[in-house]
């Protein structure tokens, strides 16, 4: 009977525990991320919906995965950046965990995954596919009538470990019509690598698309992955909301270990949790992992370490996202 109790409780113990590591030996691709939804659809059939949001300058899709049933939505999304693409490689190890842990009925940590059941989590892995194509794989990304552009906005370097920018170089997370007006041009007034904000709001494929599915599905609350410095930014124009979304953010730094991130007074936004928490008055955050690496990607080994920090960073919010009244 003595065995038969241990047997028991190592048995719910397995179930009950969420991985505490996940190892990246790779770089995170376009190719692999999509195969690894498609995967996981098949594994999860009942608990994953996908839908394609839109495709990026060279037809690359962008994809988004929901996991619950709940009416109510949250949104996580990665790789504005195409050098972030250690982003993609984290909501999709997230999606994984919670959609194992949801078809079995544990719990993820502390938290019971039947909060999906109530709020829904939206997961875009790869907002930026071009970009992390470019980053990884230089000229060959594109097709050859771009590279001549491709190599000018590269200020004619071939090494594109640094780049940031969309296919047609276009700083994503500098398109949001929140403070556009206001963003310094860094002394970038063409498209480039990084810092190009366009000519005007919201006038990128890839941007295009995720406003338009956050105007469809009006989440409770959202989250923009980027690296790097392991810092949480919350706080732009929050207004009467501020306590609420401070409290929030704060729960969210004590979970990951990252540091509040205090801007100056003079920061402009044109980010998407700016324009989010302005056109919503509902909590944002801009969740940077890593530590600092310069203009470049993370490297693999950083991986393990920032999967252990958010690994139950998504039903957390999940969980807040209850407590808050749906957008009208």
């Amino acid at each position: 009977m003595k065995k038969l109790f241990i047997c028991f409780c190592s048995i719910y113990l397995l179930l009950n525990t969420t991985p505490a590591s996940a190892k990246l030996e790779q770089p995170y691709t376009y190719e692999k991320m999509k195969n690894d939804i498609y995967t996981l659809k098949k594994d999860y059939k009942d608990e994953l919906v996908i839908k394609t949001l839109g495709f990026s300058h060279f037809g690359r899709k962008i994809l988004a995965v929901k996991l619950g049933s709940g009416e109510k939505n949250i949104l996580l999304i990665g790789a504005h950046h195409g050098r972030e693409w250690m982003t993609s490689a984290l909501l999709v190890e997230m999606l994984e965990t919670y959609a194992d842990a949801y078809h079995r009925k544990v719990k993820i940590g502390e938290y019971p995954t039947d909060i999906l059941n109530e709020v829904s989590i939206w997961f875009v892995p790869m907002l930026n596919p071009d970009g992390v194509a470019i980053q990884q794989e230089g000229l060959s990304a594109v097709p050859k009538y771009h590279r001549g552009k491709l190599l000018k906005m590269n200020q004619n370097s071939k090494d594109f470990s640094r780049w940031k920018a969309n296919a047609i170089g276009i700083d994503l997370n500098r398109q949001y019509p929140s403070g556009w007006d206001q963003v310094p041009s860094e002394g970038v007034n063409s498209p480039s690598y990084q810092f190009y904000k366009g000519e005007k709001p919201i006038a990128s494929h890839e941007t295009k698309a995720i406003v338009r599915f956050t105007k469809k599905i009006k989440p409770i609350m959202a989250v923009s992955y980027h690296t790097a410095g392991r810092e949480i930014y919350w706080k732009y124009n929050n207004g009467e909301n501020k306590q609420r979304d401070f409290l929030i953010a704060n729960k969210a730094a004590s979970l990951t270990g990252y540091e509040l991130a205090k801007p100056p007074k003079e920061a402009v936004g044109a980010g998407y949790t700016d324009w989010f928490i302005q056109t919503y008055h509902q909590p944002a955050m801009t969740v940077e992992i890593s530590y600092l690496v310069g203009e470049t990607s993370p490297p693999l080994s950083v991986f393990d370490e920032e999967w252990r920090r958010n690994q139950f960073l998504g039903m957390m919010l999940a969980n807040e996202a209850k407590n808050i009244n749906k957008l009208n």
